[in-house]
C-alpha cells in the first residue's frame, strides 16, 4: 500500500488551503487518494474540509464500501470509484465547491477555456493556445446512475481533465494529490477568470 500517513496529510494541506480560498465551505467537497489497486483513502461524511484531521479519512474498496463497517463515507464516494477504476493512473481525485464554479455550472452546459497560461497544468496541453471544454453533469441524488453517465462520457472522451456537477461543484484528479491539487487551484482560476469576463459581458 502507499504510505497512508503521507497522503493523509497531503490531503490535509489540500483541505486547508482549499478552504482559505472559499472552494470548500463547511462540509462541502471531499478528497481521495488511492491506496492500491483495490482500496482508497477517503474522506468520511460529514467533516468540514478546512479542519480535517487523520480520524477524518476511511478506507474504501473500490465499489464504495468502507473497510470498517461501522464508519460512513463520504455520499459522494461512488463517483471517487468510476474515476479509479477508469484510469488506474489517477492517484488522487478532489471535490470543490467554489462560487465561479457553482455559479457557472448552473448556467451552463459546458464551460469552454482557452487562451489561458494555466490550461498547461491539464493533461496534453503543452500551450495556452488551446482549448478546453469542462463538462457539466446535472446533478443527481442518485449517485450510481450519476457516476455511470461520467462514465460514459469519459469513455467518449478519455481526455477530459475535470467535470462538473451543476449547481454542485468540480471534479478534478491527478497522478498524485499535488499534481490533483494544482489541477483544481488552475481550474478554479480559470473559472473565476470566466465568470468575472461574463458578468461584464452583461
Amino acid at each position: 500500500m502507499a504510505n497512508d500517513a503521507q497522503l493523509i496529510e497531503d490531503l490535509i494541506g489540500a483541505g486547508r488551503l482549499f478552504h482559505r480560498r472559499g472552494w470548500v465551505p463547511a462540509t462541502g467537497g471531499n478528497f481521495s487518494a488511492r491506496l492500491d489497486a483495490a482500496h482508497m483513502l477517503i474522506t468520511a461524511s460529514g467533516c468540514h474540509k478546512g479542519e480535517l484531521a487523520a480520524a477524518d479519512f476511511l478506507v474504501a474498496d473500490l465499489d464504495g464500501r468502507p473497510l470498517q463497517a461501522t464508519r460512513k463515507a463520504s455520499y459522494e464516494t461512488l463517483l471517487h470509484c468510476q474515476l479509479y477504476r477508469f484510469d488506474r493512473g489517477i492517484g488522487a481525485v478532489l471535490h470543490t465547491h467554489s462560487v465561479a464554479n457553482t455559479v457557472l455550472s448552473r448556467r451552463y452546459e459546458g464551460i469552454r477555456l482557452s487562451g489561458y497560461e494555466l490550461l498547461k497544468l491539464l493533461p496534453g496541453i503543452a500551450t495556452h493556445d488551446a482549448e478546453v471544454v469542462v463538462p457539466v453533469f446535472e446533478n443527481d441524488q442518485d449517485i450510481a446512475r450519476l457516476a455511470a453517465a461520467v462514465d460514459a462520457h469519459m469513455h467518449r472522451h478519455p481526455q477530459m481533465p475535470a467535470y462538473l456537477i451543476a449547481g454542485h461543484g468540480l471534479y478534478a484528479w491527478g497522478a498524485t494529490v499535488a499534481q490533483a491539487r494544482w489541477r483544481v487551484e488552475a481550474l478554479e482560476f480559470m473559472f473565476e477568470c470566466e465568470l468575472r469576463a461574463r458578468l461584464l459581458k452583461e
